[in-house]
């Protein structure tokens, strides 16, 4: 009976026990700029590092990386991105490193759910363009992008992905996507996004996007992704309505939300939008972010259906610039305070330390 007793008791504690916190997750990005870099280095260390803390499957896929290379002009294993993708096994379990010579790529590229541990690689320094011409009137909207990946552990790294369709007539729908994120645990580094109307879905899963750049007009970020972006540029060009982001979190208890983190709002013009109710309860969050004199007063775009002014979660904490003066706020912006600020600005808010490694070296 006494040791009956015992393994219901171990049992119990198994069951109750509170779960592991790694220190990476909860340690917040801090406050001074110059500060951010060696925070990442050391919350986002190597592989060999990371060894016994990461899932599983990406440790077991990160021990013997796979190198593939590109080159249109020859010289490579390939000259095209989508051979190279084509030529990895369905079911794949090791990390592919796919390395393209600089250049413009003129593909319409999809990582299929069968493909996981893809990494595009660009060189640092030269320009690596993806482009295609894709629009929602002859694709559909999210099947428009240059690049769409539904492979679980993505990344990509020194990278110029558009849409090179027109820019729309105001007024008018023209949805375009540079990319469409739709997997779990993907990481973008020093990654530039061009469009113009809903240039990058980000939609289902943690993700992690640091020194990018992403343009467009309305709704260039929309989607229902969990995400975190760090030190990125948000550029609004053309003129007539602009929205940043368009999150389409539909319920109090979906996870998911944007928080951009010592990143930058700059565009022509005046009267940007930090975002918008497309759905009922989006959740986007701007901490430690420059604001220029092109973001409208208001901040955020007036809700259509007022019942949601009591479901967006609107938040702003320690914002600079002209752009980020909260007198004029629409009513519903959230105060953040210190406490409920470290809940976006750490790598738990989008589970980083069971998956999130830096960029390999080209």
């Amino acid at each position: 009976m006494m040791g009956y007793i015992s393994l219901s008791l171990i049992a119990l504690l198994v069951v109750f026990a509170p779960p592991v916190v790694l220190a990476d997750d909860i340690t917040p990005i801090p406050a001074e700029k110059a500060q951010v870099e060696p925070w990442f280095k050391a919350n986002v260390q190597p592989f060999p590092a990371r060894r016994g803390t990461l899932d599983p499957d990406l440790e077991a896929a990160e021990a013997s990386p796979r190198i593939i290379t590109v080159n249109q002009k020859g010289g490579g294993d390939f000259t095209s991105i989508n051979a190279a993708i084509k030529s990895i096994p369905v079911g794949n379990k090791v990390r592919v490193i796919i390395k393209l010579a600089p250049g413009v790529y003129k593909e319409k590229v999809t990582v299929d759910v069968g493909r996981p541990f893809v990494t595009l690689l660009g060189k640092p320094g030269a320009e690596t363009n993806l482009t295609f011409h894709g629009t929602s009137a002859k694709y559909g909207t999210v099947e428009s992008a240059t690049l769409i990946v539904w492979a679980k552990y993505f990344m990509a790294a020194n990278l110029h992905i558009l849409n090179t369709a027109p820019m729309p007539k105001p007024g008018t729908q023209g949805q375009a996507l540079a990319m469409r994120i739709n997997a779990d645990k993907a990481a973008f580094y020093n990654c530039r996004f061009y469009g113009f109307q809903d240039t990058l879905c980000d939609d289902r899963g943690n993700h992690f996007f640091k020194d990018c750049y992403i343009e467009g007009t309305y709704d260039f970020i929309f989607g229902r992704g969990a995400s975190l972006y760090l030190n990125t540029q948000l550029h609004a060009v053309g003129d007539g309505l602009r929205v940043i982001t368009a999150h389409n979190r539909q319920n109090s208890n979906d996870q998911s939300g944007y928080s951009f983190v010592h990143c930058k709002v700059t565009g022509v013009g005046t009267g940007i939008y930090l975002g918008r109710a497309w759905m009922s309860h989006p959740k986007v969050v701007y901490a430690y972010t420059e604001m220029s004199s092109v973001v409208n007063p208001s901040g955020w775009q007036e809700n259509r259906v007022r019942a949601h002014d009591k479901t967006v979660f609107y938040g702003e904490y320690m914002c600079t610039g002209p752009g980020s003066h909260k007198a004029k706020r629409v009513a519903h912006t959230q105060d953040i305070d210190n406490k409920e600020a470290n809940h976006f600005l750490s790598l738990g808010y989008i589970k980083g330390s069971s998956w999130l490694l830096p960029s390999p070296v080209y």
